[in-house]
Parts: C-alpha cells; structure tokens; sequence
C-alpha cells in the first residue's frame, strides 16, 4: 500500500518539485496551499496531485486539513514542511508584523503540522517528516532577521524532535537549500543576484529538482538510519 504524504506549500516551486519527487517514488501526495487558487487547480489538472488550502501559521486550520486528507487518502505517513515566506528588512525598518508573518509562519507552521501528524506516526510506528530550512538559517543573511530566525529555529526543532521519534520509527530530518532558481530569487535585483551567484562555487544557482532528490530520499523507506541531520544542498557556498 503507498505510503500518504502532505508536502506544505507543495503546488509551486521547490514545493512541485518535492511533490513531484514523491509522486514519481509511488507516494500518494497531497499538496497545500495559502492562496493562489488559480496556480493550485493548474497544478492539480497537471500532476493530478490534490491541492487543500490552509495557512500552516494557523493551529486549527492545520489540524483540520490534515483531517480532511486523512479521510481522502488515510494516514499521513510523511510530513515535509516547506512553506515560508519573505518579509525582508533591516531590523531598524522591519515592522512587528513582518517579523512576526514569517516566524509564525515558517516555524509555527512546523510546529503546526507536526503536532497534527507526529503523533499518529508514533502509534503506527513509521514515518519520515522533512523539515526545509535555508542556507539563511545556518549562516544568516542581512536584511532577513526574521527570515534566519525561523529557518534556524527549524534546524534546532529538528534535531529535537528526532530524539522523540527515534525509537518509534519516527525520522526526522531538515533539508538546507541555498540560492535556487525559483521565483522567490528571481525576484531578487539582476545585480544583487549577480553577486550571490558569485558566491556559489559551482557557479550557478541550483534548481528546484535537486532540492526535491534529496528530500526524497530522507522520505524514503531505506532512510531510516538517517535522523535529526540537516543535509545541505547549495552548491558549496556554505559548507556546514
């Protein structure tokens, strides 16, 4: 019987790509998203990957839509929580509510999820969260307190929430990308991207695929000795 997945943010960018990543492993896959409604039913009508809208931010939102996949598909084995955004600012201009979107978000929103699956895994035993992280978190970016905040924050929840799982089957692990081409960073100014490129050994940013191989090996069932890590996937810029 295929193993049940929810991937976070998983109808566009690097979250397709792990969705996708899953699919093609023989992973019944549901999506989320938090708005793009029109960018979500083309994504279903494409890969005929169910998409549920909730904000992962929100706590009962994200215990109801586990909920409703439940009852579609059946138990969630694996959890990759990959949605986040970007309210960047320096700390002298950054509003409260800037910082406040993206921690609630990014982090919360793995607290969130998590609390909504973790503890059907333990009682059946198996099963594999994926947590995405950042080069941001390990090594910091200016103009991104709130940003690095959350991403580091996700590493170390990582690394605990291992120690929980371990024994029941459980693997928890975190996956660090660095610059990718995504729309996030082309949104980023061609001169501003020239100089992070710059940066990068390998010479080039990295595609949402290469993040999505290594999240599905984490979620694989011959990972199993494999837990509280954090695998970086950035071309050498950072090497942790």
């Amino acid at each position: 019987m295929a193993r049940i997945a929810i991937v976070t943010g998983g109808t566009r960018g690097i979250g397709e790509a792990i969705s996708l990543a899953l699919q093609e492993m023989g992973v019944t896959v549901a999506a989320s998203y938090a708005g793009n409604e029109e960018r979500a039913k083309a994504f279903t009508d494409r890969t005929g990957i169910p998409a549920y809208k909730w904000d992962v931010s929100d706590f009962d939102a994200c215990q109801e839509g586990t909920k409703r996949i439940e009852a579609d598909l059946g138990p969630i084995d694996i959890l990759v929580n990959n949605a986040g955004i970007t309210r960047d600012g320096t700390l002298a201009r950054m509003t409260y509510e800037a910082w406040k979107e993206v921690i609630d978000t990014n982090l919360g929103g793995c607290f969130n999820m998590a609390k909504a699956v973790f503890p059907g895994m333990l009682t059946r035993g198996y099963g594999r969260i994926v947590n995405v992280g950042s080069i941001n978190g390990q090594a910091g970016q200016y103009g991104q307190v709130n940003y690095a905040a959350a991403k580091s924050g996700i590493h170390g929840f990582t690394k605990a929430l291992a120690q929980e799982g371990a024994k029941k089957g459980v693997t928890v692990n975190a996956v660090a990308p660095g610059y990718i081409d995504t729309d996030m960073v082309a949104a980023v100014p061609a001169e501003v991207l020239a100089k992070i490129v710059a940066k990068v050994p390998v010479g080039r940013l990295g595609q949402a695929h290469e993040i999505a191989r290594g999240v599905a090996f984490l979620c694989g069932e011959d990972a199993g000795f494999v837990t509280g890590s954090t695998l970086s996937i950035n071309g050498g810029q950072h090497m942790y």
